[in-house]
């Protein structure tokens, strides 16, 4: 899993810039998939049928990363950006940065001043990134266009995949390329002769700014019981608002709550019962903060019940998103068996032992 994991985060995959990702992940899924298919704003969606009947199951992993694209260059050769998908002005300075153009990807750095300027400056301002740029070694705009920069072209963190410690890695993109990982890993591993019901694995695009993949995609498919695989900030270290409630290496969160999402009670306990019975760690998740593709899936058509499997991460929408490979692990074995132990499509509705 780590190896698929370092090699989908040197794929770049900013919001509407999935193409890449997209075609990767289709060719790695066409050989198992009984259904393998494109939709029209992006989404791959990955059909598995089961041995048995039972219930259809949607399980959604977005392959957008927040970045940014080239809005305006500058005619001293700086660049003007946009953002895709929510970034804290407070760490883009100084970051590097990678423009992926038609020619090819090249390096970059968000600028700022120098620290010997601060006597002249307010060392509590954070500016906004609209007044930020990025200098690609540039002396002049006729420069940049030499270079094959172009208003439009996308730009990601550049961050490589890295270990660190006993058990933990960092990198860009962990947001959701953890969770297609968590995917791809349990549709190969499962034996389907020995499941009842029908997987789609929904490859989202688009996540980062609206769900709009999740959105698509459950109005195409018919399906009892959803979740979405995604990462969540955890709340383990020293800031002040930081409350202990979920931690790195202390298994997946199980979602009861965010903005987008109040999770199916049938769905939910399914999950934990699953984890207790295969001895799987995991932690309830009450973070109002985030959403994700569940949010868009439990309104599809008639409503889907819905929750989300997540992979705990530190610093978040950052370059330096950060994980436990234990609670990686751990997600991809808690969809597993969450798929083993499905029967009907009773056992998910909204008056389920109740």
């Amino acid at each position: 899993m780590n190896k698929l994991l370092a090699d989908l985060v040197a794929i770049p995959g900013p919001c509407g810039f999935e193409h890449q990702m997209i075609r990767y992940l289709y060719n790695r899924m066409l050989p198992i998939a009984d259904e393998c298919r494109i939709d029209g704003i992006g989404n791959l969606i990955v059909t598995k049928k089961g041995a048995y009947d039972g219930p259809s199951l949607i399980v959604s992993a977005h392959t957008d990363e927040v970045g940014f694209i080239v809005k305006k260059i500058e005619p001293n050769g700086l660049i003007r950006f946009e953002k895709l998908g929510g970034h804290d002005d407070r760490i883009l300075l100084s970051e590097p940065v990678i423009v992926h153009t038609e020619q090819g990807a090249l390096p970059g750095v968000i600028g700022t001043i120098s620290c010997h300027m601060l006597k002249i400056d307010n060392p509590e301002l954070v500016r906004k990134f609209s007044e930020l740029y990025i200098d690609v070694g540039a002396a002049d705009a006729d420069e940049v266009a030499q270079m094959g920069i172009r208003v439009g072209d996308p730009i990601t963190w550049a961050t490589p995949y890295r270990e660190m410690g006993a058990n933990r890695a960092y990198g860009h993109g962990f947001d959701d390329k953890c969770g297609c990982a968590v995917l791809v890993k349990a549709l190969e591993e499962l034996d389907f002769s020995k499941v009842h019901g029908t997987v789609y694995g929904v490859f989202s695009v688009q996540e980062e700014v609206g769900l709009r993949g999740a959105k698509v995609a459950g109005q195409q498919l018919d399906a009892d019981v959803a979740l979405a695989v995604d990462t969540t900030a955890v709340s383990d270290t020293f800031e002040a608002m930081m409350d202990d409630t979920l931690e790195l290496g202390r298994g997946p969160g199980v979602k009861v709550m965010d903005f987008s999402l109040t999770a199916s009670l049938a769905v939910r306990k399914k999950l934990e019962s699953v984890a207790r019975s295969y001895g799987i760690p995991y932690q309830l998740e009450v973070f109002a903060g985030i959403g994700t593709d569940a949010g868009e899936l439990h309104m599809a058509k008639s409503g889907i019940p819905s929750s989300v499997i997540s992979v705990p991460s530190r610093y978040a929408h950052s370059s330096v998103e950060t994980i436990d490979l234990r609670d990686f692990y751990y997600s991809k074995e808690l969809l597993k068996a969450f798929i083993m132990e499905m029967r009907t499509k009773e056992e998910f509705s909204f008056l389920y032992n109740m």
